[in-house]
């Protein structure tokens, strides 16, 4: 068994995403323990007020509570999953019982507006999400450039929604229909937005 605290040379194509329950709010510490072993994971996080003594400050804190993403191999997943003393358990598919593997990139597209810890980033229930049926867009400028999702409307704003099947979801903040680009397939040339 390969030791996953030491740095293997993997090409990309060898590593995948994985979604992460924790329980009892500890995706902190998950998250100390995969940077220990160098292993490369994402925890969303928002800004949120807490009070220090008897003033609000501002902080950095997990925005969807037990939950984190980490990319390996398929090895090293499962060697970290049998090491962890954290309690920790993949999020599986329902039909094959094994762990769900995030498209590449659909996990960038998330990382991209979830990694942006403005106010105005919502996150989504994955049920809700379903409901919100939209038209492919790619973000052609701004902050979110390149990102692809669904147009949608959250609050009567315009945004873009990006969801990790069965995991999570994640809107943008407004973003102006000239900012976008339509998709039909996504395998197909985009069109530009009349």
């Amino acid at each position: 068994m390969t030791d996953i605290t030491t740095p293997v040379n993997h090409t990309d194509a060898d590593l995948n995403w994985y979604g992460i329950r924790v329980t009892y709010c500890r995706e902190m510490q998950v998250k100390a323990d995969l940077d220990s072993r160098n292993i490369e994971n994402f925890l969303p996080m928002k800004y949120a007020e807490k009070l220090k003594g008897e003033r609000k400050v501002r902080v950095l804190v997990p925005a969807i509570h037990n939950l984190i993403f980490m990319r390996s191999t398929a090895a090293q997943m499962q060697e970290y999953m049998a090491t962890s003393t954290l309690p920790i358990r993949f999020i599986r598919s329902l039909d094959t019982r094994q762990p769900i593997v995030i498209p590449e990139r659909q996990m960038r597209n998330f990382i991209a507006v979830a990694g942006n810890y403005e106010e105005q980033i919502m996150y989504i229930d994955y049920d809700t999400a379903l409901l919100k049926k939209g038209q492919r867009v790619r973000v052609t400028g701004g902050i979110f450039e390149g990102i692809e999702g669904e147009f949608v409307r959250v609050g009567g704003d315009r945004r873009v929604l990006v969801k990790l099947a069965g995991i999570a979801a994640v809107a943008t903040a407004f973003i102006h229909p000239s900012l976008l680009q339509l998709l039909d397939d996504p395998k197909d040339t985009p069109k530009k937005r009349q």
